[in-house]
């Protein structure tokens, strides 16, 4: 049976745009230009010989044709998503998620079962790793990880970019009035480099005989508990000592922002249409609503 079908990445196209009411975001999810993306709707509303979108105050937005097209070409690509799924071999329902270890312990895994019962259906497996992964080798579904001073290339959503910031127990954050305090107890910091020295140039400066004693490091994890047991002030991203905060444990000493970079969420290109995907992405970008832009007590 001969069929006449609209280019598939014409469709790809629409489809991204009518789920996003977006064209910049649709582009952004499928790695090509804006323009790419308004050649490909006008190609395919020229086919058809409708409009399928129309302009909105915040951008576009579907037309009743649209909306009536949109509800074959969705369900027809999760068709082949899961067709492709199940002819390789691949377990319905799996959804592999890998994350920097720091924000898997420390934020990640106390939300997940959130996720886990909002979709059951959904078989996810956690991995923790802090290597940088080739998403066209690499089996994960979903990556997070901590991008220092640049976007990552290709199409990702920004998680976190709270900043880093001085954290201490109450005890000894009641010996400190004004950062210079600081000096006087063991600094911990969980990334490399001098991120104190860097902060500290932010809030005026310290010392020039002070600055060689700054920077005691260990492994991330264990300066966090070592800072939750008293013995150091940390330097660190707000939200992964968020728990430790909410229990009383911590509290952030002053509203002065290291920013050395974000979190963002990548997604393996062939994974996008991917029903699990989608679930937790959306779910993800959700639960960090407040973690974008924001400062820790906003």
């Amino acid at each position: 049976m001969s069929r006449s079908l609209p280019p598939l990445n014409a469709l790809r196209a629409f489809e991204a745009a009518g789920r996003h009411q977006s064209f910049s975001r649709a582009a952004e999810e499928l790695g090509v230009a804006h323009s790419s993306i308004s050649r490909h709707v006008r190609g395919l509303e020229d086919r058809l010989g409708v409009g399928l979108f129309q302009a909105v105050s915040q951008g576009v937005a579907l037309t009743e044709a649209g909306r009536r097209y949109m509800a074959h070409i969705t369900p027809a690509f999760d068709q082949i998503a899961e067709a492709t799924d199940a002819i390789s071999g691949r377990p319905e329902g799996l959804l592999v998620v890998n994350s920097e270890p720091l924000f898997a312990l420390k934020w990640l895994i106390g939300r997940l079962s959130g996720f886990k019962r909002a979709h059951p259906e959904v078989d996810l497996q956690l991995e923790a790793t802090g290597e940088l992964v080739d998403l066209a080798r690499y089996q994960a579904d979903l990556v997070i990880r901590f991008f220092k001073t640049h976007t990552p290339e290709g199409p990702a959503d920004l998680i976190s970019d709270r900043g880093m910031y001085p954290f201490a127990t109450p005890q000894i954050a009641a010996t400190i009035n004004r950062p210079l305090d600081i000096l006087r107890h063991p600094m911990l910091q969980d990334r490399g480099g001098n991120t104190w020295g860097a902060w500290f140039d932010l809030v005026g400066g310290a010392p020039p005989e002070a600055l060689p004693q700054l920077g005691r490091r260990m492994r991330a994890s264990l300066s966090i508990e070592a800072a939750v047991a008293g013995h150091g002030v940390i330097l660190t991203s707000s939200e992964i000592v968020t728990g430790h905060v909410a229990r009383g444990e911590l509290v952030q000493l002053f509203d002065v922002p290291l920013r050395l970079g974000a979190y963002y969420l990548l997604i393996r290109e062939d994974a996008r249409r991917m029903k699990p995907v989608r679930a937790f992405r959306a779910w993800l970008l959700a639960e960090t609503v407040e973690l974008r832009d924001a400062q820790p007590g906003g």
